[in-house]
């Protein structure tokens, strides 16, 4: 059986990379978006909630004991 094959072009071969300039404010995105993240699921309750209330807590809850945080 005859086997096909492709030939490669140049834009094949040449792949760009991405600058630093370009990722950075991906990078400080998904930093923020993760401490704003590890906020809601082990921080608020307590003294530094922003959210009055159990309702917060009661949503994270598995979640918490999953990720290690104590809540009761």
């Amino acid at each position: 059986m005859a086997q096909a094959t492709v030939p490669a072009t140049a834009t094949d071969a040449a792949i760009a990379p991405i600058s630093l300039k370009a990722l950075a404010p991906w990078a400080v995105f998904f930093g923020v978006l993760m401490l704003a993240l590890l906020y809601v699921v082990g921080g608020e309750q307590g003294a530094t909630a922003l959210v009055q209330g159990e309702t917060i807590h009661e949503w994270m809850h598995d979640g918490r004991h999953l990720l290690g945080f104590p809540c009761h």
